[in-house]
């Protein structure tokens, strides 16, 4: 079989790997703990489920705008006036089959082959993936201090001539990173200047924790929607726990909307009405729903902390925002597949390794599940990794002994 080169290029995505790992084991009767799913255990809001329900009883689900519905397009432009305090138009607003598809089409919209894109590390698994599935060039910056947060002058050394695009995500996936204001006006600064767009993945940007928020970059450019060199990217999987609704948005130009519209198009031609009317009843219902889900994940993250503090030679910073957070456990073992592997295999924990977000050494570990399974998660890991933890443990209903340290 003849496989392209650029399709060779494109790595698995891990995380859907070890989502499937874990569900064979579970369904061979293992008792596995997820500890590296993006996505919240909370159900759909009721707003949503009613929403989506009521389009799909009147059985007029049909082609509808590639753009988006214009009922749901209407909700997006509230809320960016009420999120960023910008006013826009319809035909600044694209919804897309999720954030995920939201920037390869705005990659794909931008890119010609060879161009740069600056992307920050520690950065979500996709985006080197998405910049190379245009022929684009993915260049990373990594903080040279080891933190999660870059330098202005680290950034700012990276662009060239040939940067096309630098992608900001805060908070931050996988650490938990909120980026300091200072930090997210020069960068926009930067863009304004030189002309490089700079694209705003702000799916979590609600989900922040100790009344912490993390500013968004329109904040810090006086320019209008037209003529500014931000581009949004939002949607309702994170905020309000409608993962597998696959629903998200650009805001952007509309000469860049125009191109994008044409792009998705000749792919996935438009989001289902059912899906896009579930999200439309999330963002025109109860908003409280996103402020219960944001006290629990911060209530997850502070039991994670506690867990994690008596981990004796594990490092880790406190996540700010979203329900991830990126411990160094270089102290056991520097390659984080083998480790995330090992952990696996000997403990039934599932959790993501680092090297996937150019961190290596590190495991993204999420709690964004229950209580109890990060309380058991962590025991778990501490019982394979630690050699001061008790040597035997109980994994399900079978007692474990630890042989291997």
């Amino acid at each position: 079989m003849s496989i392209s080169l650029l399709a060779r290029s494109i790595a698995e995505s891990p995380t859907l790997r070890l989502n499937e790992e874990a569900r064979l084991l579970r369904e061979r009767g293992e008792s596995v703990v997820h500890l590296g799913a993006g996505e919240p255990k909370n159900k759909a809001p009721i707003a949503a489920i009613l929403s989506s329900a009521a389009k799909l009883v009147s059985g007029d689900v049909k082609y509808v705008p590639t753009d988006g519905l214009p009922s749901l397009k209407k909700a997006i432009l509230r809320y960016t006036e009420e999120s960023y305090d910008r006013v826009v138009a319809p035909e600044n607003v694209i919804v897309s089959d999720g954030a995920k598809q939201c920037i390869f089409n705005i990659l794909y919209t931008l890119c010609n082959p060879q161009d740069e894109v600056v992307v920050l590390a520690p950065y979500w698994v996709s985006y080197p993936e998405i910049v190379k599935m245009v022929s684009a060039v993915p260049v990373v910056v990594r903080p040279e201090d080891g933190s999660f947060i870059p330098r202005f002058e680290e950034i700012e050394r990276a662009v060239s001539s040939a940067t096309k695009a630098i992608i900001v995500n805060s908070p931050n996936n996988p650490s938990g990173a909120i980026y300091p204001e200072a930090l997210v006006s020069k960068i926009v600064e930067l863009c304004e200047r030189k002309g490089i767009w700079l694209i705003l993945d702000d799916i979590y940007h609600k989900l922040v924790f100790d009344g912490k928020v993390a500013v968004p970059g329109t904040r810090y450019t006086d320019r209008d929607i037209e003529s500014t060199r931000l581009i949004l990217v939002n949607g309702v999987a994170k905020l309000y726990g409608m993962t597998g609704f696959r629903v998200g948005w650009v805001v952007a130009p509309r000469n860049l909307v125009e191109i994008m519209t044409n792009v998705q198009a000749q792919t996935t031609s438009c989001v289902s009405p059912v899906l896009q009317a579930a999200a439309e009843g999330a963002l025109t219902g109860m908003q409280s729903v996103v402020e219960g889900l944001r006290l629990t994940i911060q209530n997850n993250r502070d039991v994670l902390m506690t867990e994690m503090r008596t981990f004796s030679g594990v490092k880790i910073t406190k996540p700010e925002g979203t329900f991830y957070s990126l411990p160094d456990f270089r102290a056991y073992m520097g390659e984080s597949v083998a480790l995330s592997r090992l952990l696996l295999e000997k403990a039934r924990v599932v959790t993501v390794p680092g090297r996937e977000f150019g961190m290596e050494g590190h495991l993204r570990v999420s709690f964004a599940g229950s209580v109890k399974d990060i309380v058991e998660g962590v025991a778990r890991m501490k019982w394979a990794l630690d050699p001061s933890s008790p040597n035997e443990i109980y994994i399900g209903d079978r007692k474990m002994v630890r042989d291997w340290l």
